[in-house]
Parts: structure tokens; C-alpha cells; sequence
């Protein structure tokens, strides 16, 4: 499958959610969705960029939006994590590693001189008629919640 590229539509993508459900990333078209990619819960990155979705959230919503956060982490760490954190943005797995193939964002990573294969914490959002208008790769996560949630009040 070739990366998806801003103009693209929702890809046919299905993820596991924490309440042992799933959901198909086409199910989100009809609204703007921001789809953010980390690497793993409960790491210093990852929880602050979660709570700042979270705290946001409501933001989003109030635009008519809706927002997912998808990791390789099960479904039952993404509960503890949401619990431990309170957080209220939801969560997935793709545990099939279809929406990561996808939106290409399984990358070599480097940490103290050891190369090694994870997540580009990326972030991409989608139009209501499910077309990307515009991604964030290799996210830094101070200010990036609020920079997402400018750019969905500048849709149309």
C-alpha cells in the first residue's frame, strides 16, 4: 500500500479500541478528523501529548471534529493509560499495523547511538469529505495540540 498523501482519502483501516471494540477510519468521514500517531503510552512525549488532546478535546468537538490517538499498545494498556492520566481523547491499536503501513509512519528511530524501527510521532488531518489536507511529521509535542486545533477552525 503506498503512503497516503495530503489530497487522499480515508483509507479502509480498522483499529482495536480499548472497550474491545473496533473502528474503521472511513466511519470518520462526514466530520474533520485528526488522526495523531505516538509511539507509546505512559512515556514522558506521549502522555503530555495525550493530555493536551484531551484537555482540548472539548475544543474539537464544539467544531464539530473528533480526534484519535493510535499506538502498537494494546487495548488493555490504553485503558490503564487513560485511567491512570483521566485523559478523554480516545485511543486505538492497530494491531493489524494497517493504519501505520498507511500513513507511513513506522521509521528508523535513534536513541544514544542505537538505530532501531518505532513510531514517527505524526499527526494528520482530515477534511468532512474524509480528504487529507494537511500532516505533522516528526511531531514535538509543546504547542502541537493547539496548532492541530488552529488549523481545524481554518477549515472550511
Amino acid at each position: 500500500m503506498a503512503k497516503i498523501e495530503e489530497g487522499s482519502k480515508l483509507p479502509d483501516v480498522g483499529l482495536a479500541t480499548p472497550s474491545g471494540g473496533r473502528v474503521n477510519l472511513r466511519g470518520y468521514a462526514g466530520k474533520p478528523f485528526v488522526l495523531y500517531f505516538y509511539p507509546k503510552d505512559d512515556t514522558a512525549g506521549c502522555t503530555r501529548e495525550a493530555q493536551d488532546f484531551s484537555q482540548l478535546y472539548p475544543e474539537f468537538r464544539a467544531l464539530g471534529a473528533e480526534v484519535l490517538g493510535v499506538s502498537l499498545d494494546t487495548p488493555g494498556k490504553h485503558q490503564k493509560f487513560i485511567d491512570k492520566y483521566e485523559l478523554t481523547v480516545p485511543l486505538a491499536t492497530d494491531d493489524e499495523r494497517a493504519a501505520i503501513e498507511a500513513f507511513g509512519v513506522w521509521i528508523e528511530k535513534s536513541l544514544y547511538g542505537r538505530t532501531y524501527m518505532g513510531i514517527d510521532r505524526s499527526t494528520f488531518l482530515f477534511d468532512a469529505k474524509g480528504v487529507l489536507v494537511r500532516t505533522w511529521r516528526r511531531v514535538r509535542v509543546p504547542g502541537h495540540a493547539a496548532a492541530v486545533l488552529e488549523a481545524v477552525k481554518g477549515l472550511d
